[in-house]
């Protein structure tokens, strides 16, 4: 199974956490005081959130899915379109340690593919992820 994943940077965390739950009608399936994550069913989901001092607005967008071996088809997907990917075992990032590709689309924009593994108590650091001048998720 696979689950659509988008991870905005926000200013106002409280805000923004007020305003997603209206729109998606529950309260966050995670908040810590920098991050809250969504799990939702209907439209089938993981949504997040996060107040870290990065420029507020799209982070990364991403497929979350439930094994190794459904990552590994993601990965060889990544190659097929005939674009770099970068592998990151047992990342801890997000509150979660997972197994994942990263990659950025021709827009520039910044592509996760990922298995979570299991929570964490803190944030983490993913490596960062290079991308072009110009583009959503450049730093």
């Amino acid at each position: 199974m696979k689950r659509f994943h988008v991870h905005i940077a926000v200013d106002n965390f409280q805000d923004n956490i007020r305003f997603y739950s209206a729109l998606f009608g529950v309260d966050p399936a995670i908040t810590k005081t920098d991050y809250a994550k969504w799990m939702l069913d209907d439209p089938f989901i993981n949504f997040a959130i996060s107040a870290r001092g990065t420029k507020s607005g799209l982070d990364h967008v991403g497929i979350q899915v439930d094994s190794n071996e459904a990552l590994n088809e993601m990965n060889q997907r990544i190659a097929q379109a005939e674009l770099p990917a970068t592998e990151q075992k047992s990342a801890q990032c997000c509150y979660a340690t997972s197994n994942k590709y990263w990659t950025i689309d021709p827009q520039g924009i910044a592509w996760e593919v990922f298995h979570s593994l299991t929570t964490i108590p803190t944030f983490g650091q993913d490596t960062p992820v290079p991308v072009k001048a110009g583009s959503c998720c450049a730093v």
